[in-house]
């Protein structure tokens, strides 16, 4: 691990001129480029052509994790905005359940212009299915983030309330305002669990056609939700990896997708890195309830630094199929978890076998997990999309890197 920790992030900076970064996405989802990285081999072609590289049999994972309209703005009495962007629940500490409440919730937030709001209630009104609503904002613990408290009448859901009166947190380096297209095209087409913040923007570029052909081709496809926080846009201000704090993340795996991980030999194809930082953390909790069968739930968590501290020698079918026996001895159909995984050079995998993915931002973690994958060979697989006019980021093209 000490090898890791001492990776420099000045190592993993490109220059990436601004008007290579798509500032908008395509008309037609599949018609963006896709670069293929096959053994070392490079090439490209079109997204639509995906099909043709993905092998019969294999199992593709998906993120169905939904971006929410997470970011709500307040004008005060003296006409200073203020912003407030909900990051996680905070009470209940449960996403499904937040969204359910019908009166008053509290969220972990980051505030914008928060000198301007040191004590006080906000409040906005909106109208939500025909009936005006005030909504109330009360800032019950300050720093880095914090905890807002929200109360509301009307009795709509804050699902709802969001819905309305929240605005959809598109990326920081889009140097733009939310449009009401982006509520479209931020989404990918199968998403459905409401939590993220970001949009696991690999899979922007599937359309219904494309899966409808992965599914011909006899590619089976199944799916887990880990919402995406703010901190994925977390820059590494430090040196060395080891000064950096890695987010923490909320996962969800169902024990049906658990048995065809299993029975596809503990291997897949993941699309995006959230898919990646999912997967790869479930043979991390398998290798922890081998271990101790009667772990509680709440303990069970991928710490940053585990899979460097860790001297498991499972495979990933024995950390899987343990996994699966933990859910079905609890009598229920899915795992609730959270991961703080960084992957980087030095990193082992041990269950995803190709990553379907976007271009990243310069020192950026997501930087190192591709060059991880690919065994250090990012920087040639870069410098041939910045050659071949290649869109960067979340609504830039994508590739397929098969190892």
């Amino acid at each position: 691990m000490t090898d890791t920790r001492n990776i420099g992030i000045a190592d993993y900076d490109y220059s990436l001129p601004d008007e290579r970064i798509a500032k908008y996405p395509l008309a037609q989802r599949d018609t963006s480029k896709l670069l293929l990285y096959r053994s070392g081999e490079i090439s490209h072609g079109s997204f639509g052509e995906l099909t043709e590289h993905i092998p019969a049999g294999s199992l593709m994972i998906f993120n169905n994790t939904k971006v929410i309209q997470a970011r709500l703005r307040f004008r005060k009495e003296t006409g200073a905005t203020i912003e407030v962007f909900c990051l996680e629940p905070e009470s209940p500490n449960d996403y499904q359940l937040i969204f359910q409440q019908s009166r008053e919730c509290s969220w972990q937030c980051l505030v914008g212009n928060s000198s301007r709001w040191k004590s006080g209630i906000l409040k906005q009104q909106f109208t939500v299915g025909g009936k005006e609503v005030t909504l109330c904002a009360e800032r019950v613990e300050m720093g880095a983030v914090n905890v807002v408290r929200f109360t509301w009448d009307g009795g709509c859901s804050f699902a709802e309330l969001l819905e309305v009166a929240g605005e959809l947190p598109i990326p920081p380096y889009l140097n733009r305002r939310t449009e009401e297209k982006d509520k479209e095209t931020y989404q990918t087409v199968y998403s459905k669990i409401k939590g993220s913040v970001a949009a696991p923007t690999a899979g922007l570029h599937f359309t219904p056609a494309v899966m409808e052909a992965l599914q011909q081709k006899g590619v089976e496809l199944g799916e887990v939700t880990l919402h995406v926080g703010a901190g994925t846009f977390k820059p590494v201000k430090s040196e060395s990896i080891g000064e950096h704090e890695m987010h923490e993340e909320y996962i969800e795996v169902t024990l049906p997708l658990l048995k065809k991980l299993i029975a596809a030999g503990g291997s897949a194809v993941a699309v995006g890195t959230t898919s990646v930082r999912t997967l790869e953390s479930l043979y991390y909790l398998g290798t922890m309830v081998h271990e101790r069968p009667d772990i509680p739930e709440e303990e069970l968590r991928v710490t940053q630094w585990l899979p460097y501290e860790s001297s498991s020698a499972f495979t990933s079918l024995e950390a899987l199929e343990a996994l699966a026996a933990y859910i079905e001895r609890r009598g229920v159909d899915r795992l609730h978890s959270h991961t703080q995984i960084i992957i980087a050079p030095g990193y082992k995998y041990h269950i995803v076998k190709a990553i379907v993915t976007n271009f990243h931002q310069p020192k950026s973690t997501l930087l190192l997990l591709v060059s991880a994958f690919v065994g250090g060979d990012w920087k040639r697989i870069y410098d041939y999309a910045l050659a071949n006019g290649f869109r960067f980021l979340s609504y830039g093209d994508s590739s397929l890197l098969i190892p």
